[in-house]
């Protein structure tokens, strides 16, 4: 069984290792190489886990960490984003991702509208959002389209690299 533990300020460089570990392998993947600087940076990670609203989780099974997620809730209007989500790599296709997901929708029961973006070569975490939570794909970023919320000091990937989907997912509260 997958439960959520808050994240507490003792864990935050255990929690930043851990999911920079588990992107690292994908991104790797796709470009063919090491990576020389972690992704996503430090200050990237650090900057989501400071915003208002703010929620960072280890994602739990049997009293170990198998994954994370870092979060930005919404009380007031509801509109709730996932900064950040990950399974350790070596916990990867045992349903943990999912059963995650539900964890998360469960803690989370008011959300209106939950949102995130992912690389576009990420086809892994594409099928994940879309066939298996129920997200929409609803916008497309790249060069002539960039994400309006990305500084320029967080691009770490040039051109068509750094191109990113939109996904929504509409909560259906009967």
């Amino acid at each position: 069984m997958v439960k959520l533990l808050m994240a507490n300020v003792g864990t935050l460089n255990d929690f930043k290792t851990a999911l920079q570990d588990a992107f690292r392998v994908a991104v790797e993947a796709d470009l063919g190489q090491p990576l020389e600087e972690p992704i996503p940076p430090d200050a990237d990670i650090e900057q989501s886990i400071a915003v208002d609203g703010a929620a960072t989780y280890w994602i739990m099974e049997n009293d170990q960490r198998v994954g994370g997620a870092v979060l930005v809730v919404d009380e007031i209007s509801h509109l709730n984003s996932l900064s950040f989500f990950f399974i350790s790599t070596n916990q990867q296709s045992r349903g943990l991702g999912l059963q995650a997901w539900k964890a998360i929708e469960n803690e989370y029961p008011n959300t209106k509208v939950w949102e995130t973006v992912t690389p576009h070569f990420e086809k892994r975490n594409i099928h994940f959002y879309v066939n298996r939570c129920g997200f929409k794909i609803v916008e497309f970023y790249n060069k002539f389209h960039p994400d309006p919320n990305q500084t320029s000091g967080q691009v770490h990937l040039e051109g068509e690299d750094n191109e990113m989907l939109r996904f929504m997912k509409v909560m259906d509260h009967k």
